[in-house]
């Protein structure tokens, strides 16, 4: 019963750190300079999962992706010499004259002949169809800088750090490993090869917050391979931001981690509209999942102590068996025989 209800309290605690966060969220957007990044945001469209998967598998740390000649002629950029293009799938329909059943325009019946068969008439229609074609990721681009939000890199350091991010790792289901991320990402979930990369040399709190919101991915966003249907294909890229980020800060602010200024100004980047639309349809499912991986690390967390008490425990016996073991090793010198040596 005591577990029931500490359960409780620490889930009316993630709700109240929810509720902060959307506050914390809507005091940005009356800001000009929230605005200006909105405009430029627009101008960037979500992906159906196919090409989110297909990005994936050719760039993972991708953030913002473009064509060339959008890149030049919407934001000011080239891209670089010699980048690799990410190849995608856009729709590239066609017109062609073909004989279709005729309707009734009232009743949207096919209309027949006297026969029973189907009337035809020759109408113009709409064939689906795709055609394979290129784009860059923004860090494969130079020129004119993106509106910012003035999201900087968090510093300082985590108390407990080592133990606490072995935690985490206990907690993740997928390996979480260091490496160094040239396009300047601080790190990235990969749905394909079900893994998660963590810049290396950032500091403590940039590294536990980064690796929190990868978790979060992987929890809330990872891709059946299977392919069974469920309703996580439909979220935008926007929404599983917003989730993941909105995870990584009631988890971080569970164990006084501050994320405040980062996490506001980055989920406001990716959210489309003033009420935070996508904020507010996953706060059920931010709240769940923030309290499902707090009981988690501190289970983990909990285990962690117990072992290095055992293991200080032992230390401790073997370093008094090994004094006493020298101590029984050293020669024993009668104050008798000292004093002999003093007469010679």
């Amino acid at each position: 019963m005591a577990k029931q209800m500490n359960a409780q309290s620490q889930f009316d605690r993630v709700t109240e750190i929810t509720k902060q966060l959307e506050e914390g969220i809507q005091n940005l957007f009356e800001s000009e300079k929230f605005k200006a990044w909105l405009t430029t945001m627009s101008r960037f469209h979500d992906y159906s999962l196919n090409n989110t998967l297909l990005i994936a598998s050719q760039k993972p740390d991708a953030t913002l992706v473009a064509g060339y000649t959008s890149w030049q002629k919407n934001f000011g950029r080239q891209v670089n010499k010699g980048e690799k293009a990410i190849h995608i799938l856009a729709p590239a329909p066609y017109k062609k004259r073909a004989e279709v059943d005729k309707v009734d325009p009232a009743t949207g019946v096919i209309l027949t002949n006297p026969d029973g068969s189907s009337v035809k008439e020759t109408k113009e229609i709409v064939i689906p169809a795709f055609k394979v074609v290129s784009v860059f990721d923004v860090s494969q681009t130079d020129g004119r800088e993106l509106p910012s939000l003035g999201v900087n890199e968090l510093t300082g350091d985590v108390a407990q750090y080592d133990r606490f991010f072995e935690a985490l790792k206990l907690s993740c289901p997928v390996p979480i490993a260091f490496e160094e991320i040239a396009t300047g990402a601080k790190g990235y979930f990969h749905t394909v090869e079900n893994r998660i990369a963590i810049q290396q040399d950032m500091s403590q709190v940039q590294t536990i917050k980064t690796a929190i919101h990868e978790m979060a991915h992987q929890k809330l966003h990872s891709i059946d391979p299977q392919g069974t249907a469920s309703e996580e294909p439909k979220l935008t890229r926007n929404s599983k931001e917003v989730e993941a980020e909105s995870v990584a800060y009631t988890v971080c602010q569970h164990y006084g981690i501050e994320t405040s200024d980062y996490s506001f100004a980055y989920i406001a980047g990716w959210s489309k509209g003033k009420d935070t639309p996508e904020l507010k349809a996953s706060l059920n499912r931010i709240r769940v999942a923030a309290n499902e991986m707090i009981t988690e690390i501190d289970g983990h967390m909990a285990e962690l102590e117990k072992a290095m008490e055992h293991t200080e425990e032992r230390s401790s016996v073997l370093a008094d068996l090994h004094a006493k073991a020298e101590d029984r090793s050293l020669p024993h010198i009668s104050h008798k025989s000292n004093a002999k040596e003093e007469i010679r």
